[in-house]
């Protein structure tokens, strides 16, 4: 994915301002050190760079000293800033209901961030993960994205919904308390995925008064767009890759079953896009154990099953084969 400009709308930074002025911080000067244009706030669906956004989140974070800069700026999101989505997740007759709906149209509001669902008999794990390469800091645009969803869960629930936990894979920073008071349950860190564990039970509730009719008004036009701006089929390959790595199952033909082809189809269509499944493969491996190794405190063997590998001395002899060093040495120097 190195090399990649991705582009996600400025609704993104939604209250940054506000934010950023209440802890004595230059904006404008922020912004031009990231290379973000000073109308960046003028319009909602304003295309602006991933990686200058998620650079922009932690340096705001360093500046004004506060870790849960990105969290705060998340929990200032609200259901409607996500447009004629947001009118569509209220018709939905329930929160599992809205969060599926959520994930069809995710391409539509942020095509750079993957939202998955887990389905387990008394609990549904909501993953989430930001596609960009390893150079790219994470952990604040991170913390915003799982507010985000979190805000949007309780502001469809109610003010008492409560998640079963929630879970970060970075390190814990220095203060946890705030992170507790936001989210009203458990708070784990160095975690082996970014997201929200929810109570199923919570979620199959009926939401109030549903407009059945109305959704599917909505829907129209968001369906149209959804078309014109299907992912291409190496975007589809990355996110099964990504999601199917630690179960040990991350290969083409896994990759094929879940896309509804063959092997071959997969291999052809990556060639299209100049692409390899292998290629795709060492290149999410790489982005993520350097996230992994310079964001966290796991252990080495837990990130070598994070990514997929048999063993730990299978993952070390990977690692020094692809970075020139051991894990531990890159680790220290970085």
């Amino acid at each position: 994915m190195s090399g990649i400009s991705r582009l996600i709308r400025s609704a993104t930074l939604y209250g940054y301002p506000e934010l950023a002025q209440s802890l004595g911080l230059n904006t404008p000067a922020l912004l031009q050190r990231v290379g973000l244009p000073h109308t960046v706030f003028d319009a909602p669906d304003h295309p602006i760079r991933l990686d200058a956004t998620c650079e922009l989140l932690e340096l705001s974070a360093q500046q004004s000293g506060l870790e849960s800069f990105g969290l705060r700026l998340g929990a200032k999101r609200r259901l409607a800033n996500l447009g004629a989505v947001s009118v569509v997740l209220r018709e939905e007759p329930t929160g599992l209901a809205a969060l599926e709906t959520l994930c069809q149209y995710r391409q539509l509001i942020n095509p750079s961030l993957n939202t998955r669902l887990e389905l387990f008999d008394d609990a549904v794990m909501i993953r989430e993960e930001l596609l960009t390469d390893a150079s790219v800091p994470l952990r604040q645009a991170m913390e915003m994205a799982v507010g985000v969803m979190h805000g949007i869960l309780q502001e469809l629930l109610g003010p008492d919904w409560r998640a079963r936990s929630v879970c970060f894979a970075h390190r814990a920073p220095k203060i946890t308390s705030e992170y507790r008071a936001i989210f009203g349950c458990p708070v784990s860190f160095n975690a082996q995925f970014n997201g929200i564990v929810c109570h199923r039970d919570s979620l199959e509730t009926q939401l109030p008064g549903r407009d059945a009719n109305l959704a599917r008004f909505a829907q129209i036009p968001l369906d149209k767009a959804l078309a014109q701006s299907r992912q291409q089929r190496f975007e589809s390959v990355r996110q099964l890759v990504s999601v199917l790595l630690p179960q040990g199952r991350a290969t083409a033909d896994q990759v094929a079953l879940h896309l509804g082809v063959d092997r071959r189809t997969v291999h052809r269509q990556l060639a299209q896009e100049s692409d390899t499944f292998s290629a795709i493969l060492l290149s999410i491996r790489k982005d993520l154990v350097a996230h992994q190794l310079r964001d966290s405190d796991r252990s080495i063997t837990d990130i070598a099953q994070l990514l997929g590998f048999g063993s730990s001395s299978a993952f070390a002899h990977w690692f020094k084969k692809h970075h020139g060093a051991s894990v531990s040495q890159w680790r220290q120097t970085h």
